[in-house]
């Protein structure tokens, strides 16, 4: 009986797997790319000694800054009989600090973006998340977001100083909430835009007061551009005025009259959207007045402010002031925050959109002197 014996190994090789799909690399953020990109800016910054010493300045500086405010306004309105002057204080306190907050939160806002990309990218440091899975979205998504929550963590070190204002009285809580968020959504734009000047160009120098001058000129140069507008946009023409008609001699010269009379007119209504684009006025407009229709805090004169510029130079005006005409009113305008807020959202999108176009792989053309890796 013969044993069997098995068959010999096949010498022939195994055949080879197939092709497998390559890894798509998403063309638009995702939230593991947005969120790996962000912690690890944050970390950066929160390693930073001088980030932790600017917040403490930032603190004390607002802190003493509304002690002084609260202390003048005390003291200014002591030994009024018959009159609580506690929402009056409470509102120009809310009002001067947050405006005080802004005024900060500009300077500070576009040394956090200005060079985050540029200066990765002379580094060394930029190529390596652009040659990862992460997308050029995913990038400039998560910087802006850190960069947005060290802005905010900044408004944060504010916020005990801004209920000190909303304890004392006279604004509401709903509109402190609202004037609040409004002021993130600036330092968000603000942030936006010292992103994408630092995408575009190669020195973190140049980048930084580039955008500075950006800043400047939504903050400032709105302002005098309105301003001098008003030298364009003016004419003479022929309007009512109550008052002394010197020119009539029939006219009596201790009682007034209505009369016509040549006059220059400002059309303030025709450049009054440059105001809209101003920071300042786009986070006061959206607080409402007080509730006596005055406008004696900081808040309420820059709304006022704009209502008048919207209205532009009245067809009749009052030169005599003795108190047989009534009072003028703050004219009712259209509020502006709403257009401003989508004005401002724009810029910000468009901002990080031009941002994540620059950051793309493979890149076409690169400007002179700028490193790859």
């Amino acid at each position: 009986m013969s044993a069997q014996t098995s068959p010999p190994p096949s010498s022939a090789p195994a055949p080879a797997p197939g092709p497998t799909a390559p890894h798509r690399i998403p063309r638009g953020p995702t939230w593991w790319g947005v969120r790996t990109v962000a912690v690890l800016e944050a970390r950066q910054r929160i390693r930073s000694t001088r980030w932790k010493v600017a917040l403490a300045i930032w603190f004390a500086m607002v802190g003493l800054v509304t002690a002084g405010i609260v202390a003048v306004l005390h003291r200014s309105s002591f030994g009024y009989v018959g009159y609580d002057p506690s929402e009056t204080i409470g509102r120009t306190v809310f009002g001067l600090v947050l405006l005080f907050v802004l005024f900060l939160g500009l300077l500070v806002s576009p040394t956090l973006t200005a060079t985050t990309i540029n200066g990765d990218r002379n580094a060394g440091t930029l190529a390596v998340l652009q040659a990862s899975t992460l997308s050029s979205w995913d990038i400039a998504v998560g910087k802006l977001l850190a960069s947005w929550g060290a802005a905010l963590a900044f408004l944060v070190a504010s916020l005990p100083f801004l209920l000190w204002g909303l304890a004392i009285g006279g604004t509401g809580v709903l509109a402190a909430i609202g004037a609040v968020l409004m002021l993130a959504v600036v330092l968000a734009v603000v942030c936006a835009i010292g992103l994408v000047v630092s995408s575009l160009v190669s020195r973190p120098a140049g980048s930084a007061v580039l955008t500075y001058v950006l800043v400047a000129a939504l903050s400032v140069g709105t302002l005098i551009a309105f301003g001098l507008s008003a030298f364009f946009l003016s004419s003479t023409e022929t309007v009512r005025v109550y008052g002394y008609d010197y020119s009539s001699s029939a006219a009596s010269s201790d009682t007034c009259e209505w009369y016509e009379d040549e006059r220059t007119v400002v059309h303030t209504e025709w450049t009054a959207w440059l105001l809209g684009l101003n920071p300042f006025v786009m986070v006061a407009d959206f607080t409402p007045s007080s509730d006596d229709g005055s406008f004696s805090d900081p808040l309420s004169a820059i709304s006022a402010g704009v209502r008048y510029a919207q209205a532009g130079q009245p067809d009749e005006l009052d030169e005599c002031y003795d108190g047989t005409q009534p009072d003028g009113e703050v004219p009712a305008g259209t509020p502006y925050w709403p257009w401003s807020l989508a004005a401002y959202l724009v810029i910000g999108v468009g901002a990080v959109a031009l941002t994540a176009r620059r950051l793309a792989v493979p890149t076409a053309t690169l400007a002179r002197g700028m490193r790859i890796a």
